[in-house]
């Protein structure tokens, strides 16, 4: 069942618990996270993201018809999202292209720069009848998992503004989390968190989530966080899975193994989102 984003979060906030959303750059993995979600009779959330296409790993054009197939056809709500878009024109391609959902990622910009090319997404996104996500503050400058300064944080009263200003959906806030392995435990500012759930009147999205703990999970999610983005450690449960095979003579083989790590490492994902275990 294909849902946009704004909806998929309205049902999150009611139960208070978060929504799974999980990068999907191949068949397996859009297969292992739907499978999941299906199994646990859950809402999720399925990811292209830019920089995917700037891997070498799939194409927005190749993947968009699978993921948005797989989703109509899924027994679960599915929401179709595109993660950090940062060319304007690759968004709109992905609006063009069918996806419910879109982030605009301008958070390397300034912020009125940020602010006004978000509003412009949030226009073109009416027509199609998505949702926006945008993100106010960085965590690209923390890729250890470590703490960073107050200048890399999301301030509570610009987020206000943000979100006042640009009619978002959804606010991605930088709050302790990174993108990548972490290579030491991430230190979480839940007291921030607060302020900005407090203050303004949209769903807050934690990027950087896998590999944080169960507790820390269960604790963003008392404080507001509604989508939770997850990916590295379910790339990492895959391979981890494949690397026990005894025969890998054959990529089908591979392709199987690989999917069904994912597909467990994403159920447990699920479980502590949903407010299952």
């Amino acid at each position: 069942m294909l849902v946009n984003l704004k909806n998929i979060l309205k049902a999150a906030e009611a139960r208070k618990c978060a929504i799974g959303s999980f990068n999907t750059p191949n068949l397996m993995s859009i297969k292992a996270v739907i499978g999941a979600a299906e199994e646990l009779n859950q809402p999720v959330i399925i990811m292209h993201a830019q920089v995917h296409e700037e891997m070498g790993l799939c194409k927005m054009e190749e993947m968009a018809p699978i993921m948005l197939f797989m989703a109509e056809r899924a027994s679960v709500p599915v929401c179709v999202h595109l993660d950090h878009g940062t060319d304007m024109d690759y968004v709109k391609r992905g609006l063009e292209l069918g996806f419910t959902s879109v982030m605009y990622d301008g958070s390397e910009l300034s912020v009125d720069e940020n602010r006004a090319n978000t509003c412009m997404i949030v226009e073109a996104a009416e027509r199609f009848g998505a949702s926006v996500e945008a993100e106010v503050g960085s965590m690209g400058a923390r890729e250890s998992g470590g703490e960073g300064g107050e200048s890399i944080y999301t301030d509570p009263s610009l987020a206000k503004e943000f979100v006042g200003d640009t009619g978002i959906d959804a606010l991605a806030c930088a709050f302790g989390t990174a993108h990548g392995l972490y290579l030491t435990a991430p230190k979480l500012d839940f007291d921030r968190l607060s302020k900005i759930n407090d203050i303004i009147d949209v769903p807050i999205v934690m990027h950087g989530g896998s590999g944080v703990s169960e507790e820390d999970y269960k604790e963003v999610i008392r404080r507001g966080v509604r989508k939770i983005n997850y990916y590295t450690y379910m790339a990492k449960a895959g391979g981890e899975a494949v690397s026990k095979m005894s025969d890998m003579t054959f990529f089908h083989d591979i392709a199987v193994e690989a999917e069904r790590g994912m597909r467990e490492n994403v159920s447990e994902a699920i479980k502590v989102f949903a407010g299952l275990k």
